[in-house]
């Protein structure tokens, strides 16, 4: 049986339980994990290993328990976010240029140690909201900065690259903003869906 793993911080974790690594949480990565071994049943196990409030360098310090020792085969990440909001609040964030330096760092060791995986990355977003508002001009910049990080680290190791500031975008002038995220970082679950949505197409051409 195949492994599918998804890695982030709050918005893929969305509350799991620690204690089963086959609990999904409530979020994308549960309806995409649900829908993925529905389609394919005893083929795929899917594992939820996001942990909130995670910075890349947090789940770069995960990377042999958390990712290497499961030897997934196929797996996401959703990160960025935290990177921009810890500096921006605590001043313990960390720049777009050492968050990029150290996405490319964990593939290329990921990479190393298990050559046959295939990578998905999600594009880091933020909308305005109650968490973002206040200092909503240099999160967007910011979040921005490392969602064109991202890509580049999909462009250099040739894997699939899931954009999903716009779709957002797109989907807040539908509705208005709390529709698809309460506070402008965390997903509504429509916004999970819509994850969902652009996430399962680039999974099943892998598959």
């Amino acid at each position: 049986m195949k492994t599918f793993l998804f890695q982030g911080d709050s918005i893929t974790d969305a509350n799991r339980n620690r204690d089963h690594r086959t609990h999904l949480g409530c979020g994308y990565a549960m309806l995409t994990g649900s829908q993925l071994m529905y389609d394919y049943p005893g083929e795929l196990r899917c594992l939820n290993l996001g942990v909130s409030g995670d910075r890349i360098t947090d789940v770069y310090a995960r990377i042999k328990e958390d990712i290497i020792n499961l030897k997934p085969d196929y797996m996401t990440f959703l990160i960025g976010f935290n990177d921009v909001s810890h500096e921006l609040t605590m001043q313990c964030g960390l720049s777009t240029e050492k968050f990029e330096m150290i996405y490319c760092m964990m593939i290329d060791e990921i990479k190393a140690a298990l050559p046959e995986i295939k990578i998905i990355i999600l594009e880091p977003f933020v909308l305005k909201g109650p968490s973002t508002e206040r200092l909503w001009e240099a999160f967007d910049r910011e979040v921005k900065k490392n969602a064109a990080a991202a890509k580049r680290v999909a462009e250099k190791y040739g894997l699939p690259f899931v954009a999903l500031q716009d779709k957002f975008d797109a989907a807040c002038k539908l509705v208005d903003t709390t529709w698809w995220s309460g506070d402008g970082v965390h997903p509504s679950f429509a916004g999970h869906q819509l994850i969902t949505n652009e996430l399962l197409p680039v999974i099943r051409s892998l598959l």
